[in-house]
């Protein structure tokens, strides 16, 4: 073995162990007047391909089905949920926290646009104050009564992810795709991050998966053939749902009107989290 060869691969192991110390984890206590049951981070290795809109759905489809749902809007610097949900109010706070704004069935909802006097002020912050405030809003906001929390994370897996994955009990993770080829690779890196992080994968949904012509019914690849069953079969993920491109979807998050659309894509996931998820001793299931 060269000496060359011996120094890079001990610097190799060195970068290893700097990057485990890094993530170990060292869970943040939520605000003391807060109860949250479960809480589901939905990731992507990538932007726009729809995880704020899985993270909606999800959250609505949760409710339905009578259970008490949160939002933590972790995408500081492009916080699209509010928008989704109709909300224009702005945060409160009293003596003992932050409070959460409640959407129009009652979904508790917390995003930096809530704390910003304009939805279009920019959030220009560097790594570690945009991690900061993701912290703070599960340390600092009052989350009464929460079953699911579902957290809408930024993609890639820089500051922000690494810091709710080190500071917030996550029980599991939805990682959202969309057809390109090009996924494959960037999901894995998400995967590869969350088993750093030892944080169990619940699965994989792919969004703008196919489009349904209302004329003759048929579904057409508009952005490629989907590859993921193969991506899913390759990090040995289950494939969760496959959600269409559909305008009239569309059209309900830009008129704040998610909770009001109906569609049957994540029944089976909604079903998947009840079943997979069980409320721990001590808790109640509604």
């Amino acid at each position: 073995m060269s000496e060359a060869f011996s120094q890079e691969q001990g610097g190799g192991i060195e970068k290893e162990r700097e990057t485990k110390e890094r993530m170990k984890i060292s869970f943040e206590s939520p605000h003391a007047m807060s109860r949250i049951k479960k809480v589901i981070g939905v990731v992507s290795g990538k932007g726009g391909v729809g995880k704020s809109l899985v993270t909606s759905l999800l959250a609505v489809e949760m409710n339905r089905l009578g259970y008490k749902t949160a939002v933590l809007d972790a995408d500081v610097t492009g916080p699209s949920i509010p928008r989704a949900f109709g909300i224009k109010s702005k945060a409160q706070s009293n003596q003992d926290g932050l409070l959460p704004i409640k959407s129009a069935t009652e979904i508790d909802i917390m995003s930096v646009n809530l704390l910003l006097e304009k939805d279009t002020d920019p959030v220009i912050w560097r790594g570690p104050l945009l991690a900061n405030m993701v912290k703070q809003f599960w340390t600092d906001v009052i989350w009464r009564d929460i079953d699911f929390m579902f957290i809408d994370m930024p993609p890639g897996t820089g500051d922000v992810p690494l810091t709710v994955f080190q500071s917030i009990p996550v029980d599991g993770i939805i990682v959202v795709t969309s057809p390109q080829e090009l996924v494959s690779m960037i999901v894995g890196k998400a995967v590869r991050m969350a088993e750093m992080m030892e944080i169990p994968i619940i699965g994989l949904v792919e969004n703008m998966s196919y489009f349904k012509c209302p004329d003759n019914e048929k579904n057409y690849a508009v952005f490629g053939e989907s590859h993921i069953e193969e991506i899913g079969e390759q990090y040995q993920l289950k494939v969760l749902a496959k959600i269409p491109i559909d305008p009239k979807l569309s059209a309900a998050c830009d008129r704040g009107m998610i909770e009001l659309f109906k569609g049957d894509w994540l029944d089976g996931l909604a079903k998947q989290l009840k079943d997979k998820l069980p409320f721990n001793e001590g808790e109640t299931e509604n």
